[in-house]
């Protein structure tokens, strides 16, 4: 997992880098229920920061106007934004879709990645369930998805969709080589459960401000502190499975290149959703062959475990290397 903070200012984005995050998310908390920042506090924002961290914007809650939202995705591209999320609330299935491909259009020949967006509160304002996100995020050709919420009251993500329902989701998009992410006023206490869920991307603002108050601005401690937390998950210092989940740690089997009905798939620097890919299609050139994939966090190889288990595959081994990498070896 990844950690994207929220921020409002070029200040708050500063602090947010300056504790580790990996995404700075900008948006703006006062405009209606979540909206987007001025264009001009997102640009400011990507130019201050190296173009290796990332650097996304918020719509928010956008309005049932095609032409509109498909122009302020098409903003974003121009202003570099790594990402732009496009979230619906009282919008038809269909009209979000139709929304989404016009953002698509609208950003080719930019780097800019598209994010569909559901908010796990929608039927609380008559809205969208989030149970469709990540049905429309593959028929809006997005890129990925993000469910987050939109109430103030205290409630969080968890309040209004469970830890199963959303593994299950988180999955699928991974399968389907979106990248997921997570958010929705999460909490250090929240983490555990974050981390079984195992999204790409965990996403926060009031856990990291100053005593646990959104308002009160993003802390560079903070952030520090929730990133230490994601990594001791990831790992396995702190285990977040209970040991009757656990898969034994039965020896290992050394292997290098490709021999022999031996193959193996180094997952270093790929996502969870690029992991799964190169399994299956490795599987799919060849049943035969065993195959030893690498894993660079302890988090994801629960994914291929229930990849594997989904697909009747077996789990021989699994270790840990010197390099603090997972080894799996699957026997198709």
């Amino acid at each position: 997992m990844i950690l994207m903070v929220s921020v409002q200012n070029l200040e708050e984005a500063f602090e947010a880098l300056h504790g580790g995050a990996d995404i700075v998310d900008v948006k703006n908390l006062q405009e209606a229920l979540v909206g987007s920042a001025h264009p001009l506090t997102v640009k400011a924002v990507r130019e201050a920061i190296p173009m290796d961290r990332h650097a996304s914007v918020t719509l928010g809650v956008v309005p049932n106007q095609v032409g509109t939202v498909a122009m302020a995705a098409y903003a974003a591209g121009v202003i570099d934004a790594t990402s732009v999320k496009v979230g619906f609330m009282n919008t038809e299935y269909d009209a979000a879709v139709e929304t989404l491909l016009a953002c698509r259009e609208a950003l080719e020949g930019f780097e800019t990645k598209l994010i569909g967006s559901l908010f796990a509160d929608n039927p609380l304002y008559d809205g969208l369930d989030a149970k469709h996100t990540v049905d429309m995020a593959r028929d809006g050709k997005c890129d990925g998805f993000l469910i987050d919420t939109l109430t103030k009251d205290g409630r969080n993500l968890f309040d209004f969709l469970d830890e199963p329902d959303l593994r299950a989701m988180v999955l699928e998009g991974k399968k389907l080589g979106m990248s997921t992410a997570l958010s929705g006023h999460v909490r250090l206490e929240d983490l555990d459960e974050l981390a079984r869920i195992n999204p790409d991307i965990v996403g926060v603002r009031g856990a990291v401000c100053q005593a646990g108050d959104r308002k009160s601005g993003v802390h560079r401690d903070a952030v520090a502190e929730f990133k230490r937390q994601v990594l001791l998950r990831e790992t396995g210092e702190i285990d977040v499975r209970p040991t009757s989940d656990s898969v034994p740690k039965i020896g290992g089997v050394n292997g290098g290149a490709k021999t022999d009905g031996w193959v193996v798939i180094d997952g270093t620097g790929k996502t969870c959703a690029g992991i799964l890919a190169a399994l299956s299609s490795q599987i799919d050139l060849d049943a035969d062959s065993f195959i030893e994939v690498i894993i660079p966090d302890v988090l994801n190889t629960y994914d291929i475990i229930v990849w594997a288990e989904s697909g009747e595959h077996k789990i021989l081994t699994q270790r840990k290397d010197p390099t603090g990498a997972m080894r799996m070896l699957i026997q198709p």
